[in-house]
Formats: structure tokens, sequence, C-alpha cells
């Protein structure tokens, strides 16, 4: 199980407190929306998410394989269209969704076979998966004090 915690600061309209056992960074809204820019905004924080899983499962799956792959790089890009708009979209929906889009760049001696076979792993990434299997958030609230 994971858990982390998340605390507002005082003083602040959005700044958060991100706190993991031995970890901690800052989230905020950026400076022109009510925030101060302290950190990245909880989008950033998802779109690395996905990104950093991505490369991750890659490299475990190549080194396991035995690939060439010297380096990966992923950038993702997130945006809120209407599904009318997503002509990649492989599920028909209506109203506005969530689109990320993830461009993955290998380097080393990579066959176009093992190419392929990366793209199809990356699918397979635990974040990408937890996305895409729309999970459950189950809530309570207490009072402090």
């Amino acid at each position: 199980m994971t858990k982390v915690t998340v605390e507002s600061l005082p003083n602040y309209t959005h700044a958060q407190l991100l706190t993991a056992p031995g970890m901690s960074l800052v989230a905020d809204e950026p400076a022109g929306q009510e925030g101060d820019d302290l950190g990245p905004t909880p989008y950033d924080l998802l779109t690395w998410s996905l990104g950093a899983c991505t490369a991750m499962t890659l490299q475990m799956y190549a080194r396991r394989r035995g690939y060439a792959l010297e380096h990966v790089s992923v950038d993702v890009e997130h945006e809120r269209i209407h599904a009318k708009d997503c002509a990649e979209c492989e599920q028909p929906r209506e109203g506005r969704i969530e689109v990320f889009r993830r461009h993955i760049t290998v380097s080393g001696n990579l066959s176009d076979e093992e190419r392929a076979d990366l793209l199809r792993v990356a699918a397979r990434c635990p974040v990408h998966k937890t996305l895409s299997n729309a999970p459950e958030i189950l809530d309570t609230i207490d009072v402090a004090g």
C-alpha cells in the first residue's frame, strides 16, 4: 500500500505540502491562477507519474529481455478536450475527456521488433493501467482536534 500525506500550507492560496516517507515537495497552482507558483500543479504531478512509470517500466523490461536500450525519454502532454474533437481516441465518448499524449524516445541498438515490443510494454506500466481502469476512490472525513 502506498500512503502519502497532503497538507495545506498556511498563508498560501493553494500551496500544499506533499510528504511520503523520506521525501517531500510542494504542489501549487500557477501564479496567474490565484496561486503562488511554488511547485508543480496536481496535473503536472499526474503527468510526470505517467512519464516516470513508463520510462522505469521500459528500462526494467529491456534489462530482463537483454535489449540494448541505452536511454529512454518520455514526453507526456495532458489536455482536457471535447470527446468529439478526439480523432485518435479508441472508444466513443461524450462530453469533455482527459487526453494524455505520450511520446517515447529511445536510444540504443534496437531492432524494429524490439522498439515495437517496448511500445507494447509501455501500455502495461502500472500508472497507465491505473489511469485506464477508472479506479475507485473511497473517501472519509474527520474533524481534527
